[in-house]
């Protein structure tokens, strides 16, 4: 790829809810004004007529003559007779052997990079070894793990007075593999706010500052793909990274006013 090819790039999701088509739907918007971005192909590992969020990504690739592959990781373990995998365990045999099925859809497709946004699966060797993929996280380089919502909880519990999303090369190491860019953000202080010791996910999420959290970070990770896919098109990202890159201040630049 040169200076003036666009980065090819793939899209990896599961579709499942507003998150992921927005974040899909602005990086199409980008393209349109001007992002020197082409998605060769989207894989999604769900099928048409499983989930209505997940047919509605896939009307708007159709719309946009995206080439898609889909697998739909539920009947593949089920067929397969496998079980569905559980925190803290070993990934079940059949996890392996999707990742294989999905390496070679993919391999019929050229392409740079590889995004998973909103893909609900952990990746394995099949997948991470063949091709270089990105991952989005909603937490700072040394911020907590998991899911959007057990990284809320874990911040809320510490006290933590800052956050942001990041990208990072997806390895073996979960949330932990080389990180690529960067964003921050801060998290209001609110003194009549009481979090119990020991809080349930429950309690929690009932609070006004777990919403205000994930507004705030689905604010910028929008913007911060588009900035972080720029960066890489104009040859300040590389793989692997050299260093992270703060895009800070562009995605602040980028949100509206009120934000």
């Amino acid at each position: 790829m040169t200076p003036a090819d666009p980065l090819r790039v793939a899209w990896l999701t599961t579709g499942r809810g507003p998150g992921s088509y927005g974040a899909l739907e602005a990086l199409c918007e980008a393209i349109d004004g001007g992002l020197p971005v082409e998605l060769t192909v989207a894989f999604v590992n769900r099928e048409r007529g499983e989930f209505e969020a997940t047919d509605r990504l896939l009307d708007l690739l159709d719309g946009r003559g995206v080439p898609v592959e889909t697998l739909s990781s539920v009947r593949f373990r089920k067929a397969r007779g496998g079980e569905r995998s559980r925190p803290g365990e070993d990934l079940p045999p059949w996890r392996r052997a999707f990742d294989e099925a999905a390496a070679e859809r993919l391999a019929r497709h050229p392409f740079d990079v590889a995004v998973m946004f909103g893909y609900m699966l952990i990746a394995t060797e099949p997948l991470y070894d063949r091709f270089p993929i990105i991952n989005d996280h909603p937490a700072l380089p040394d911020g907590p793990t998991g899911t959007y919502q057990q990284v809320i909880a874990d911040l809320i519990r510490t006290g933590a007075t800052e956050s942001g999303c990041m990208y990072h090369l997806v390895t073996g190491d979960l949330d932990r593999g080389p990180v690529l860019s960067h964003c921050r953000f801060p998290i209001p202080v609110d003194p009549s706010a009481h979090v119990p010791p020991d809080p349930t996910r429950a309690e929690v999420e009932a609070l006004p500052l777990y919403d205000e959290i994930r507004a705030r970070g689905v604010a910028r990770e929008r913007p911060f793909l588009v900035e972080t896919l720029r960066a890489f098109q104009e040859g300040r990202l590389a793989l692997p990274p050299a260093s992270p890159l703060d895009l800070t201040a562009e995605v602040e630049a980028a949100l509206p006013a009120d934000v």
